[in-house]
């Protein structure tokens, strides 16, 4: 297999890959020191052709393979596909649409959570991946043939995973199901964050609003300095000096030398001067301003003993559906059930998720459901009994 080094053959091959109704899509990638993931190889296939492009080629112009990701008239098949449209978003500026996520639709159908791609192909497609080539450096130029093999496996393998689920979604009447889930995995929103937004993306171990204001403000510096400098957040400062920051509010450099998780004389950085000037812009906030912890976790009594009988029926009914219990509701989800009811912005009480398990959800926590044990099985029954 020859690799595409040149916008001419690109273009050729997009054109020839575009006769089809849908593409199978993977991007190899490098982001261990860098924020931004640097692109390196892109595989695509449909029925009939298949291309590996060197997203590294001098001169190469991408042009084309976004021009394809964007055609509404194709279907894009990834498989966890999180990680490669945020890489094309970045370079492209394009959220790729229609979008068909193959660890989704297995997920609906019945695969168990987030199936690894090797398991998946050997499970539909009954052919085993040499995973040899797994950690390969794909900076490094000329890659072998063994590599390029191992790197079309995954589109080539994908096309037949992509028929079989969605065969199977229209014959259980689940294609809906995936389409819910695609609209969330294409909204921008998802992959463009704004860094004021960064700090909910960390754990909530704090609960004052001064705590979550620093926190606050302290990420949103983190989340700006890593993207400008490219390096991961974790370069510039770790999650957990982040929270001993909020905690203890240093507004000095000699205070911050007196934190456990500040490396010793990094106080005196240029790094330090950013790091103190966020803190003190939440300090000096009005309290109005400061946020206040979100309504789920602040939990009202009894709530936890209630998640746990959610979870329960959570099981229950998705072994009963033959779904997998991530794609219907998040632990977080339940927690926010549990203790605030029917909210509308709870995805686990929209839809189709409503319909498998939302509603009796709903009952367990009002006294309308309860779950009985019997013949050595659990039943989810209304009560009274009918």
């Amino acid at each position: 297999m020859t690799m595409i080094t040149t916008t001419d053959q690109l273009e050729q091959a997009v054109a020839a890959l575009s006769q089809s109704d849908f593409v199978t899509v993977d991007t190899e990638f490098i982001r261990e020191t860098t924020f931004w993931p640097e692109l390196c190889v892109i595989q695509l296939a449909s029925p009939d052709h298949t291309a590996i492009v060197d997203a590294l080629a001098p001169g190469l112009d991408l042009a084309a393979f976004f021009r394809l990701m964007a055609d509404e008239k194709i279907v894009k098949v990834f498989h966890a596909a999180r990680q490669d449209i945020e890489i094309i978003f970045h370079l492209g500026n394009l959220i790729p649409h229609p979008v068909f996520d193959t660890q989704v639709a297995a997920m609906v159908c019945g695969f168990g959570d987030a199936i690894a791609y090797d398991q998946l192909v050997q499970r539909i497609v009954g052919a085993q991946i040499d995973k040899s080539s797994r950690f390969t450096d794909w900076r490094r130029r000329p890659l072998s043939e063994k590599q390029l093999d191992y790197a079309l496996a995954d589109v080539t393998h994908l096309r037949d995973i992509y028929l079989h689920l969605k065969a199977s979604l229209e014959e259980d009447g689940r294609t809906d199901w995936v389409l819910d889930e695609m609209k969330i995995l294409t909204a921008r929103e998802t992959y463009d964050m704004h860094p004021d937004d960064a700090w909910k993306r960390l754990k909530m171990r704090l609960r004052k609003p001064v705590e979550l204001a620093v926190l606050r403000s302290v990420a949103a510096w983190r989340e700006r300095e890593a993207r400008e400098r490219n390096v991961p957040r974790g370069r510039v400062i770790k999650d957990d000096a982040i929270y001993e920051v909020a905690q203890q509010q240093p507004r000095d450099a000699e205070a911050m030398s007196r934190l456990r998780t500040i490396p010793k004389g990094w106080e005196r950085s240029s790094m330090a001067t950013g790091l103190l000037n966020a803190v003190n812009l939440a300090l000096d906030l009005p309290k109005e301003d400061m946020p206040r912890l979100p309504k789920s976790v602040q939990s009202p009594e009894g709530a936890g003993a209630a998640a746990e009988l959610l979870k329960v029926l959570l099981r229950l009914v998705t072994e009963e559906h033959g779904v997998a219990a991530k794609v219907v509701a998040t632990s977080d989800e339940i927690d926010r059930i549990a203790a605030e009811g029917d909210a509308e912005d709870i995805p686990a009480l929209q839809g189709w998720r409503r319909e498998v398990f939302g509603e009796k959800a709903l009952q367990l926590i009002n006294g309308e459901l309860c779950l009985k044990f019997e013949n050595k099985k659990i039943r989810a029954v209304l009560w009274p009994a009918e």
